[in-house]
């Protein structure tokens, strides 16, 4: 395991930022808020990241199908740099295909209707990459 201490997952998008946060222990994943996507992103962050004692960050990487680096992997990359520089704290990344795909499956599964709830599925994203992140550490 890593430090101890709370890990925030970010679900980076070009209109709406999913973020996940998990327990002290590291042990649960939860869905935590979706923010805007905009200028003002990195200091609303960073703000979370003070108020709830977040000691790493963990961004979701958007890599091609086939495994290739696209211009939106290196967007999110350039993206996770100013927040490294920000907050002074670890930022990793987790391969992120298809978590949105497995997000609206499991709103589904819950009785909920993805394509009216876009900000519970940017949650949940990030959730599934904060699993991924987590479960590698063990």
């Amino acid at each position: 395991m890593s430090r101890p201490g709370k890990v925030l997952a970010v679900d980076y998008g070009t209109r709406r930022v999913g973020l996940a946060l998990s327990d002290s222990a590291r042990r649960i994943a939860l869905p935590y808020r979706t923010l805007a996507a905009g200028p003002r992103l990195v200091e609303e962050i960073a703000a979370i990241v003070a108020a709830e004692g977040v000691v790493e960050v963990v961004v979701g990487l958007p890599i091609g199908l086939a495994g290739q680096e696209t211009p939106r992997t290196r967007e999110v990359r350039a993206f996770a740099e100013k927040l490294r520089a920000r907050l002074g704290l670890p930022v990793h990344f987790v391969d992120e295909r298809l978590t949105s795909l497995e997000a609206e499956r499991r709103l589904r599964e819950a009785g909920f209707k993805p394509s009216r709830e876009k900000h519970r599925v940017d949650q949940v994203a990030a959730m599934l990459i904060l699993e991924q992140f987590l479960a590698g550490e063990g």
